[in-house]
């Protein structure tokens, strides 16, 4: 059985050869391929070999075509600053001066910035992995986008203040956020998995995640579907126990649920959904072997009798971790 059986088999509820892991392994990889992280971020070939890499080194069940969380607002039109060795930051955002989005265009995923590069990743990965290994590719989610054109003060007044031009945006964010997610299926990605930490009850209360990001982020789940996606993965790390039981409703296939939320409650909220987490990311820099070790077996234990788990961190393991922790949680699966 592949890792590709295996993961299908974990969402449906069957029985795999053994449970799935996926460490959330992006930066990490440059890192131990000894690759300049800002360069991995901009060249889609050496993401791809530092994926391909990390993945013969660890055996995992899937490899990442993502680079950071300002693809798209990069192509887009915000101002990005770039440091040696670190995630960009934005230095200026495209709707900073208006809310008017019709100054914007949908970018074309083929042509603009670094989406051509990203797609670049993730057919040289199905080129060389075929189904092997799950493939995934990344979009953001809609409030995500919304807030990295505006600036997260701007958005969240503006959801206040001016609720349709609020919508207006999100609705722009959803059709960038589908479009780029269908290239990346047509390029081989077997999903795109969908990053919407911005919807985290961290940021905007469990009713407006009912009322306005639900129904747009169930939009772009139906439209991968139809294109083919092999599932639906919704990421939003943190203390999401308040969305969780929405899930299902917009057609997620995987939920990612974080250390803030333990597996008995995730497992309650969503007793028919694959779950994947949720060992907190910062234990690959400060925890032992043997104690990831010992948190993954408590996972494993905690999931024996339901099925539908598919272990990993909480959220992206740190680049700086220590390999051998990474190599101890896959371990634990074996």
């Amino acid at each position: 059985m592949n890792a590709i059986e295996g993961i299908m088999k974990a969402i449906n509820f069957e029985t795999p050869d053994r449970t799935p892991v996926i460490p959330q392994i992006l930066g990490h990889a440059a890192i131990i391929s000894k690759v300049p992280l800002h360069e991995y971020l901009r060249d889609g070939e050496l993401l791809a070999r530092c994926q391909i890499n990390a993945y013969q080194h660890y055996r995992y069940d899937a490899v990442f075509a993502l680079m950071d969380v300002c693809v798209e607002t990069e192509a887009l039109g915000s101002v990005l600053e770039y440091k040696k060795n670190y995630y960009p930051l934005i230095k200026k955002y495209a709707l900073s001066n208006t809310t008017n989005h019709e100054v914007l265009s949908i970018p074309d995923p083929y042509q603009t910035k670094r989406m051509p590069e990203l797609l670049k990743a993730i057919e040289i990965l199905k080129a060389e992995l075929g189904d092997e290994i799950l493939i995934l590719g990344c979009v953001l989610g809609p409030m995500t986008l919304t807030v990295q054109l505006l600036g997260a003060e701007r958005a969240l007044y503006l959801a206040i203040d001016d609720i349709d031009k609020f919508c207006q945006i999100l609705d722009f964010s959803k059709t960038v956020s589908l479009k780029f997610g269908l290239a990346q299926i047509e390029m081989g990605a077997h999903l795109p998995l969908v990053f919407e930490p911005s919807g985290s009850p961290a940021v905007v209360l469990h009713q407006f995640f009912r009322e306005f990001i639900l129904p747009r982020l169930k939009e772009i789940f139906s439209g991968f579907k139809k294109a083919g996606a092999a599932a639906n993965w919704l990421h939003i790390a943190g203390h999401t126990g308040s969305i969780l039981s929405y899930y299902p409703e917009m057609g997620v296939d995987i939920a990612n649920f974080d250390y803030y939320v333990t597996p008995l409650k995730a497992q309650k909220l969503l007793p028919k959904t694959c779950l994947d987490g949720n060992i907190k990311s910062l234990c690959f820099i400060e925890a032992t072997p043997a104690e990831i070790a010992s948190k993954s077996k408590k996972l494993l234990d905690s999931f024996a009798n339901r099925g539908g788990y598919i272990l990993s961190s909480g959220c992206e393991i740190p680049p700086e971790s220590n390999p051998e922790n990474i190599l101890a949680m896959v371990g634990a699966t074996k």
